[in-house]
């Protein structure tokens, strides 16, 4: 044998035995090009509930204990002026589609504003598309029908609930943040023990299965705590029970962030434990700012006002991003004014995911967490949010230090980090140059937010599916005191998919309650309620209803198709009292 073939055969014995010995964990910098296929990182997305900015003891909060979080800080790359929009489904639209919500659909918590539009890829389908496995446990918020739930979105294996909350209108009857009984994949499910434990217990099992199929994973776990109704186990509230420079400690709210701490703190030991830690992308954020008014008192970090406001203290929020293989700058602050919508081009540059089809608002961040540049693009981004496009309502724009409120007033955070003096008047460059951004991109919201948000009837994926008040066109109800009063009404855009015989049931209450459309839920909420009246298409249809009947229930004959459906609810007289809160269509 030629000493040239000894060589060449000895190199690649040896080679083979180091690529083969680097197994799991990767491929060396110096055979990555050349050898090996470089390792898709798995990424993991927590998102709490109502925890402002100043609600992490590392932010500077007096009474409370958030060691994993502090520690998940000091690890990561910090961004110090991330903002989200100020209520949950705008943030969570934004989140997952890179798009301002104005322009995706999703402006409102209810009142048929939750979806998405149908035409918009979210974040999972661009993660599984590229062949991850995608779960996601906890708190969804972007429509509870056909095609908008998240398993029709992307998720392939989902954990969690109907609407805001547990216990809002849509979740199921009599549930508890105790051993609630949960959405399974599109199957109501009982399961054991607290619901924030519960959802992150189960993305671990998760996790596990993924890693022994040896495929890289999407993992979401936006918690539905700390919103309210504020309920923890005792041990986790205890600790807090007292009063602060006169203030009553917010005790279960501060509570309910300790047990996300710890169990932040038991997923940071699995990930170590599983090998999973160092090439996985771990982004914690809020969706708001912090939701309970004596938190805010208590500590705020400085920022006027809370959660549902468009001064600071209702959208500031914590980010922070670790990739320990990704040798990414942690351990460093990053000023740059950054939005929610950033986060999904960041991860398809990180991870090298197809691009969107679509224009994005949101810009990748991979350059700043990287080091590889200090700046962004100068930029003006707008955050508006609401049931209706009306101009200025509920609305910021930023660019850089500067805040445009509802046109009016305007703040220099960097100097006035409190928002208590507008110098609107003073700097009419700014506000002028602000002013013309939001009116052009107002002008492309106001063409583009009126197009309907359908729900789809008669689908062999769901041929029978319920519709929720929360979903509806029309008045207020989305939780447990709209469906006691029962006063108020709506319609449902939808798209008949399949023409056929349907069957229509209208129910006050939902179907596992088996409550009668005249009863009281503990004492309030009797209604007189004699007629139930449907309207599809040309179908008009009313009928007399007995004290005791639960549901009333029509057959429809309806063709392929878009249409609205709209209830109603009425005395003996005819008088309207409100819409059916629960319609389960069913195709024949």
């Amino acid at each position: 044998m030629s000493n040239a073939v000894y060589n060449r055969r000895a190199f690649l014995k040896i080679a083979g035995v180091a690529v083969g010995a680097l197994g799991f964990s990767g491929c060396r910098e110096s055979l990555r090009n050349s050898v090996c296929k470089k390792k898709k990182p798995n990424v993991i997305i927590i998102m709490t509930d109502d925890q402002g900015y100043g609600d992490l003891q590392s932010h500077g909060n007096p009474l409370i204990k958030t060691p994993a979080m502090d520690e998940l800080r000091r690890q990561s790359v910090r961004f110090t002026d991330f903002h989200v929009a100020p209520k949950c489904t705008p943030t969570r639209g934004q989140l997952l589609t890179g798009i301002d919500a104005m322009y995706n659909g999703a402006t409102r918590v209810c009142q048929g504003r939750s979806m998405v539009r149908r035409d918009i890829k979210l974040m999972p389908e661009f993660f599984a598309e590229a062949g991850y496995s995608t779960g996601m446990f906890g708190k969804w918020h972007l429509g509870d029908s056909y095609p908008h739930r998240p398993r029709f979105r992307g998720f392939q294996e989902v954990v969690s609930f109907r609407a805001w909350g547990i216990t809002s209108l849509a979740d199921y009857w009599g549930n508890s943040y105790y051993n609630p009984t949960l959405f399974h994949n599109g199957v109501d499910k009982k399961y054991n023990g607290y619901c924030t434990d519960i959802f992150f217990s189960e993305a671990m099992k998760w996790m596990e299965k993924c890693q022994s199929e040896k495929k890289p994973f999407f993992l979401y776990i936006p918690t539905n705590t700390p919103h309210v109704p504020e309920i923890v186990p005792a041990r986790y509230s205890k600790p807090y029970k007292g009063v602060h420079k006169e203030i009553k400690v917010p005790d279960v709210f501060y509570g309910m962030i300790t047990n996300i701490d710890e169990n932040l703190g038991k997923l940071e030991q699995f990930l170590k434990e599983k090998g999973l830690r160092d090439n996985t992308i771990l982004i914690f954020l809020s969706d708001n700012g912090t939701q309970n008014g004596r938190a805010q008192q208590i500590f705020n970090h400085g920022m006027r006002k809370r959660k549902g406001s468009v001064y600071e203290g209702g959208h500031r929020v914590p980010l922070f991003v670790r990739w320990i293989d990704g040798k990414l700058q942690h351990g460093k602050d990053i000023p740059e004014m950054t939005v929610v919508q950033d986060i999904l081009p960041t991860l398809i540059e990180l991870c090298d995911l197809k691009k969107s089809e679509k224009k994005i608002n949101g810009v990748s961040l991979a350059g700043l967490v990287k080091g590889e540049k200090e700046k962004l693009k100068d930029r003006i981004v707008v955050t508006q949010f609401g049931p209706k496009a009306k101009k200025w309502k509920n609305t910021v724009v930023m660019w850089n230090e500067w805040r445009l409120i509802d046109g009016t007033q305007l703040y220099d955070i960097s100097k006035d980090p409190g928002q208590k003096k507008n110098v609107f008047a003073h700097y009419p460059k700014i506000s002028k140059r602000m002013t013309a951004h939001y009116d052009e991109w107002f002008k492309g919201a106001r063409e583009i937010f009126n197009k309907p948000r359908y729900i789809i009837v008669g689908s062999d994926k769901e041929k029978s599916l319920t519709l929720y008040a929360n979903d509806w066109q029309g008045g207020y109800c989305d939780n447990r005191g709209g469906l006691i009063r029962a006063n108020s009404n709506g319609y449902w855009d939808l798209i008949v998919d399949q023409s056929g015989s349907y069957e229509v049931e209208l129910r006050r209450w939902p179907q596992e309650s088996k409550m009668a459309f005249t009863e009281a839920h503990e004492g309030k909420g009797a209604r007189p309620i004699a007629k139930a009246r449907l309207i599809i298409n040309d179908f008009d249809e009313t009928v007399d209803t007995k004290p005791e009947d639960s549901v009333v229930k029509f057959t429809v004959d309806l063709k392929a198709g878009n249409t609205r459906l709209q209830t109603y609810l009425m005395d003996e007289n005819g008088k309207d009292l409100c819409g059916a809160m629960y319609v389960k269509v069913t195709r024949k």
